[in-house]
């Protein structure tokens, strides 16, 4: 098992076998404690970037890094066509599946295990795309940009919520401190595994510039990109619009 410095510095296949065997560890309690370290906050995070992505009753969508599945359900309660779920973690999926049995509209969810890098659709096949909490784990983050691009269709939204950093050096000192000797204990206590609690302040600190992402956003496609900070910015929400070539 890699350690979470390790882990923050791989590329490629091993970055990616190590995050999904990291987020297969932590599957079971991962909704509970998404919840209880984000004070709640991570559900009204969601739902305002689901209110960007302006659902239509006639469309298709893809969540991407879906994890258990709490963006993909928020979508589905807006009665779109179709809400395509992929993550790389099948465990993660497991636990997806197990809560959706419940769900309404469950019959126009497609589950399925698979590379954000390299997905495995259509061009133009969907008409929005969403990635809560998860681009900061992909080792190629412009070339996942570039299949998002690839796989919506001209005038499609991709809405991307994340753990950016905060602006603010004041408020970044705190939670520097809530991440370096709150989250991992806590979070090792009630999952299990104190490294992938460690592991997420790491990955955020890599986590590049909100200008230099945007401009990843612009060169792979997408145009009225813009940055939205929630909640002091410690979330944030990266929007875009699939160019129409």
């Amino acid at each position: 098992m890699a350690g979470h410095r390790e882990l923050v510095e791989m590329q490629g296949d091993a970055r990616k076998d190590g995050v999904r065997e990291m987020f297969n560890r932590i599957s079971g309690r991962y909704d509970l404690l998404n919840h209880l370290l984000s004070g709640g906050m991570d559900i009204l995070w969601r739902r305002k970037a689901v209110n960007l992505l302006g659902v239509a009753v006639d469309e298709s969508y893809l969540d991407l890094a879906t994890g258990t599945g709490d963006y993909a359900r928020e979508i589905l309660k807006r009665g779109p066509r179709r809400v395509i779920a992929l993550d790389l973690a099948p465990e993660m999926l497991v636990h997806l599946k197990r809560k959706a049995a419940s769900w309404p509209r469950a019959e126009r969810l497609e589950v399925i295990q698979g590379d954000a890098e390299n997905l495995p659709f259509e061009i133009g096949c969907v008409q929005g795309v969403t990635i809560g909490f998860g681009i900061r784990n992909f080792p190629d983050r412009p070339r996942a940009l570039r299949e998002c691009a690839r796989v919506l269709s001209p005038g499609g939204r991709l809405v991307i919520l994340e753990l950016a950093g905060i602006p603010n050096p004041v408020l970044r000192r705190v939670f520097d401190l809530y991440f370096r000797f709150v989250l991992p204990p806590l979070g090792g206590l009630i999952s299990g595994d104190r490294e992938a609690y460690r592991y997420l302040p790491a990955s955020v600190a890599r986590f590049p510039e909100r200008e230099e992402f945007l401009g990843w956003m612009r060169q792979s496609g997408f145009r009225d990109c813009r940055c939205i900070d929630l909640s002091l910015g410690i979330a944030s929400i990266f929007y875009g619009v699939r160019d129409t070539d």
